[in-house]
C-alpha cells in the first residue's frame, strides 16, 4: 500500500475515533448536567413529597424554616442573618459540650468528647465528585452562553422580541418587588401550587392547553409577518 494513502487512512481513522470520543464525552456531560440541574432536583421523589405535602409535619417544618430565613433576609442584611445563625449554632454546641463535661465530672465517667463521632467523620469532598460538578456546571454555562448569543445577536427575530418583552415586563416587576420579595412569593407558590394542581389537574390542564394553543398560533402568525424571522420548520 502507498505510504501516503496509508498515512491518510490512519489520520482519518484517528479523526473518527476522536470525534466519537468527543461525542461520548459531550453526551456524558449532558447526562451529568441533566441529573444535577434544578429541574431534576425539583422532580426528585424527596422534593416532590415535600411540595405535595405527603408528610404534613415535614413539609410544614421545611416551609416554615424557609419562610423564616427569607423573612429574616428581608428584615436584616445577609451578614447579620448568617452571623446570627452561626452564633446560635455555636451556642447550642458549646452549651451541650459544657453540659456533657459537667455530667461526666459528676458521674466520674470517661465517655470522651460528645462530638467525637462527628469530628472523626470525613467531610472532605472527593476529587471525582468535585470534577463531576465542575463539568456539569461548565456544560450549563456553555449552553447558557450559546443561547444568550443566539438571542442577543438576533438569530431568530421572534425569540429576540419575546426576550425584549419579558425584560420590559421585568422592569415593572422590579419597580414593585425586590429580589427577596420575589423569593418569598416563589417559596409560597412552590408549596401551594402543587397540591392545588393535584386536586384540579383535569381543569387546569384544559385551560393550559387552550392558552398554549392560542400563544402558538399568535407566534406562528408573527413569524409569518415579521421580516427576518426564521421559520422553525425550515431550520429544523
Amino acid at each position: 500500500m502507498d505510504p501516503v494513502n496509508q498515512s491518510a487512512q490512519i489520520s482519518s481513522s484517528q479523526g473518527v475515533a476522536d470525534g466519537q470520543n468527543s461525542a461520548a464525552k459531550e453526551s456524558k456531560l449532558s447526562d451529568s448536567f441533566l441529573s444535577s440541574s434544578p429541574v431534576s432536583l425539583i422532580q426528585s421523589p424527596q422534593v416532590k413529597d415535600l411540595i405535595h405535602w405527603r408528610d404534613p409535619k415535614k413539609s410544614g417544618l421545611v416551609f416554615g424554616l424557609s419562610m423564616l430565613l427569607l423573612l429574616s433576609l428581608a428584615a436584616f442584611s445577609v451578614i447579620s442573618v448568617v452571623s446570627y445563625l452561626l452564633l446560635a449554632l455555636l451556642c447550642v454546641t458549646i452549651t451541650f459540650r459544657i453540659y456533657k463535661s459537667v455530667v461526666q465530672a459528676v458521674q466520674k465517667s470517661n465517655e470522651g468528647h460528645p462530638f467525637k463521632a462527628l469530628i472523626d467523620k470525613d467531610v472532605s469532598i472527593p476529587p471525582e465528585t468535585f470534577r463531576k460538578h465542575v463539568d456539569s456546571s461548565l456544560t450549563y454555562i456553555n449552553r447558557a452562553l450559546k443561547h444568550m448569543s443566539r438571542l442577543f445577536l438576533v438569530e431568530d427575530l421572534v425569540d429576540s422580541l419575546k426576550l425584549a418583552v419579558v425584560m420590559w415586563l421585568l422592569t415593572y416587576v422590579g419597580a414593585v418587588f425586590n429580589g427577596i420579595t420575589i423569593l418569598i412569593l416563589a417559596d409560597i407558590l412552590l408549596f401551594a401550587v402543587p397540591p392545588i394542581y393535584e386536586k384540579n389537574k383535569t381543569q387546569i390542564d384544559r385551560y393550559i392547553d387552550v392558552a398554549r394553543t392560542h400563544v402558538n398560533n399568535t407566534i406562528a402568525k408573527l413569524q409569518e409577518k415579521l421580516p427576518g424571522a426564521i421559520k422553525r420548520s425550515k431550520t429544523e
